[in-house]
């Protein structure tokens, strides 16, 4: 095994064979994979098996899971649309927030591998780079402290938009009919009168579908940095 990173370490020459491969296919194929059944259908067997190939020879492309998991994550950036250079940072930082979640919907074992320590492929990196970019304060650090509330704000709420669909798909009932199916319990519990905003929130609640919900979350997050915003900023909110 090497040092260098993946995207450094050049691909094996190409070699007439039945099945032909490449980095792109591999990668392509392992997000297939994760798509249909999650991150534990993604081994480097696996994906040599959906291409009729033998496990050793993905290792002259790709070296190990991780590796591979990297290589999918900087895919699915690839697929996000940066903001309009010419956009405040307000419309900038809410379309790469929806745009994140877009690409979280399309491939829910996104969630599972963002968030931490940043991916250092040339898509998450023009990723990085369009996001700073857009915000365009004049202080590095508001930008830094901009763009991090707004993805700690994303990253969370998409993953409990994931985790309710996991939820969903594992014991077959709906949000709506697993409240119904708990009703009477919570009814008991909110009639000794010890949760009163509980039960304001039940009864009274609007109870807006997912993307509203999502909607104001980031309106609290973005109204919360303009209030912060500095008068000698770039840009205006």
């Amino acid at each position: 095994m090497t040092n260098e990173l993946v995207w450094d370490r050049p691909e094996p020459p190409s070699r007439p064979s039945p099945t032909p491969l490449s980095r792109a296919l591999i990668v392509r194929t392992a997000i297939e994979l994760a798509d249909a059944g999650g991150l534990d259908e993604v081994s480097l067997r696996k994906v040599a098996a959906a291409l009729n190939a033998g496990p050793m020879r993905l290792y002259g492309y790709i070296e190990t899971k991780d590796e591979l998991l990297d290589l999918m994550v900087d895919e699915v950036y690839g697929e996000i649309t940066p903001p309009d250079p010419a956009a405040d940072w307000r419309t900038g930082l809410r379309h790469i927030a929806h745009e994140i979640r877009n690409a979280t919907k399309r491939h829910e074992w996104l969630i599972d591998l963002i968030g931490g320590r940043p991916n250092r492929g040339p898509n998450s990196l023009a990723f990085m780079e369009s996001t700073l970019a857009t915000v365009g304060f004049e202080s590095i650090d508001e930008v830094m402290s901009a763009v991090g509330a707004v993805m700690a704000y994303v990253y969370g709420a998409v993953r409990n938009e994931i985790t309710e669909i996991r939820a969903e798909r594992s014991t077959g009932l709906t949000e709506e009919q697993w409240q119904r199916a708990s009703g009477p319990y919570i009814e008991r519990m909110l009639a000794t009168g010890r949760y009163p905003t509980l039960a304001r929130f039940i009864y009274d609640g609007s109870h807006p579908d997912p993307a509203q919900v999502f909607d104001r979350g980031l309106d609290y997050v973005l109204e919360g940095i303009a209030t912060r915003h500095s008068p000698g900023s770039k840009r205006g909110g």
